[in-house]
């Protein structure tokens, strides 16, 4: 049988023979060669890359550094001998701490040049540019600038996009699959303490993630507030106006569908209970019962930390037994020395790991802090939380150290139930007023006292003298008094006003049959001639020849507004 060739009847030619792609055999050969060529590559790298890993461990693989650490002439990292550039990458730390947020420390940074090393050609070479937020976060997460050397904090995947092209994605990884982490390599700018709360405050600033951090505005309870009836969380709504505030559900603002209780309450209303609550935990009293507290649970827990210590004592113990077993035997028996020493080794391994164990249960619990100075802050603290200079985000980030959380759920129009749950687990419920845009009952009172002895004038200003405010915290005039006397029902309880031959508006317009918003018309324009006694109220002359004039009016006008005789508040038809 003829053999089947290859379309192109290609030949193939290597040092070892010249292929025929048409042929079975040949194609195998090639084949095979291909696999092994593959494999043999394959073993070659890993070699090259376990050469690698191997100094990595070590930590002589020379890694590229950032801006303010070099290699000195022996291989060292060392910080730059530049005094501008090493100033300048402490400060974005100073910053940092002060401001708390990395989009702060590029704010205070405006106006001021940062240190960049060039890298392609001009590898090295300092220049100086604009401190931006990618290179703010970039300096903070490093973990090079707290004396630690870190390889494989990187990792690369391939991923096909829709259009049918791979490419290449280079994915930061977490701290426990970094490939190598060897701690105090060299000096750094700040402790390896430092990094690790910084690394937990740019992971507080990430709102992404489902992170509440303090924002701007002067309401402290702003992102730690949730809705009590749907559990989603209470949005911060300012009016520009008077620069008040509502806490309102999100669930609410949203297209999604509602429960009852979900409303809006006023700021004003929450926040005087939560910073009432804070202050009245931190008295000395209180701080000196938590410190009782948490002094007992520290033994509880040194008395649980004995199976540790014990555990590496005995490991410690084992560790030096073989050591001097090991420096016993003579140097000739080779076979002896190196089973003593391997075994030197487990031991030593085993102390290792007790002794780290027992360190991470003693770091889980930080040492207390000195009663008096504790104290001394819980004495300080209400003047030190109203003083003009601690600001809006230095209050949140207090009541966050204490506070986990506080949900709302309504009770009924007029209050609202408050649930304050603290970070030791203890929980607080309030019943609160919803609005404090209400007028002090103080106030109310006083004008129903001098309701019939002055005017509204004259008990605006006597209220203004008491220093007392409306509700929305104005002074109070003419127009507020009326309003307070109308929302509260407040009447004169002296006779009539008017004097003899005198009637109101609400008699002129029975007598003519029209509704009393058909007469002030009349009144304003003079038509029909009346005076204003005491809070202006209407006082009408009135005699049979006025009524027979305006009766005529009346009649003689058929759009005149009259009452409906089924309405019995007898409104307008």
């Amino acid at each position: 049988m003829p053999r089947a060739r290859s379309a192109t009847s290609a030949l193939l030619i290597d040092a070892d023979g010249v292929y025929d792609l048409g042929d079975f055999n040949d194609r195998l050969i090639l084949g095979l060669k291909s696999t092994m060529s593959e494999a043999e590559l394959h073993v070659l790298a890993g070699r090259l890359h376990g050469a690698r890993r191997a100094a990595a461990d070590r930590g002589d693989l020379r890694l590229t550094l950032p801006v303010g650490l070099l290699h000195d002439d022996e291989g060292r990292t060392v910080l730059d001998p530049d005094e501008e550039v090493r100033e300048a990458i402490a400060d974005v730390f100073r910053l940092f701490e002060q401001h708390g947020s990395a989009l702060g420390v590029v704010r205070a940074f405006a106006g001021r040049r940062f240190p960049r090393r060039d890298t392609g050609v001009w590898a090295g070479r300092l220049g100086w540019g604009r401190l931006t937020h990618g290179r703010a976060a970039a300096v903070l997460r490093n973990p090079a600038y707290a004396g630690a050397y870190a390889f494989g904090r990187t990792a690369t995947s391939r991923k096909v996009r829709p259009d049918g092209t791979v490419v290449t994605c280079v994915n930061r990884l977490p701290r426990d699959q970094w490939k190598v982490l060897i701690l105090d390599h060299h000096e750094g700018y700040i402790s390896w303490q430092q990094h690790l709360d910084i690394q937990a405050k740019l992971a507080a600033n990430r709102t992404q993630t489902g992170a509440r951090p303090p924002r701007e505005g002067g309401r402290v309870c702003q992102g730690i507030i949730f809705c009590g009836s749907c559990g989603f969380p209470m949005g911060t709504s300012y009016r520009r106006a008077d620069g008040t505030a509502d806490y309102v559900c999100m669930r609410a603002r949203s297209d999604a569908v509602t429960t009852p209780g979900c409303h809006s309450i006023a700021a004003a209303a929450i926040d005087p209970v939560v910073e009432r609550l804070l202050l009245a935990a931190l008295t000395p009293d209180q701080v000196h019962l938590a410190l009782a507290a948490a002094k007992d649970v520290h033994q509880r827990h040194h008395r649980s930390h004995r199976a540790a210590e014990l555990a590496v004592e005995r490991a410690r113990y084992e560790a030096d037994r073989a050591e001097r077993s090991f420096s016993q035997v003579e140097p000739e028996n080779r076979l002896v020395a190196r089973s003593l020493e391997a075994r030197w080794e487990a031991k030593l391994a085993a102390l290792a790991q007790a002794e780290e164990h027992l360190a991470d249960l003693q770091a889980s619990q930080p040492a207390l802090p000195e009663p008096d100075r504790l104290k001394a802050l819980a004495q300080d603290l209400p003047r030190l939380w109203h003083a003009p200079t601690t600001t809006p985000r230095d209050r949140k980030r207090l009541i966050r150290t204490l506070i986990a959380d506080v949900t709302v759920r309504h009770v009924d129009f007029a209050d609202a139930h408050i649930g304050i749950r603290w970070h030791t687990g203890a929980v607080d419920e309030v019943v609160c007023a919803r609005r404090t845009n209400r007028t002090p009952s103080q106030a109310v009172a006083i004008i129903r006292d001098l309701l019939d002895t002055r005017t509204d004038a004259e008990i605006a200003d006597h209220l203004n003298q008491l220093g007392l405010k409306t509700g929305n915290a104005r002074p109070f005039t003419v127009a507020s008094i009326r309003f307070v006397r109308a929302k509260y029902v407040i009447g004169s309880v002296r006779s009539d006003p008017t004097r003899p031959g005198e009637i109101t508006v609400p008699d002129v317009a029975r007598i003519l049959g029209v509704h009393e918003a058909t007469v002030y018309p009349w009144l304003r324009n003079g038509e029909l001639p009346a005076r204003q006694g005491r809070h202006r109220r209407w006082c009408i002359p009135w005699n049979d020849e006025i009524e027979q004039h305006w009766q005529q009016r009346v009649a003689a006008e058929p759009r005149i507004r009259r009452p409906n005789p089924n309405n019995e508040k007898g409104q307008a038809v």
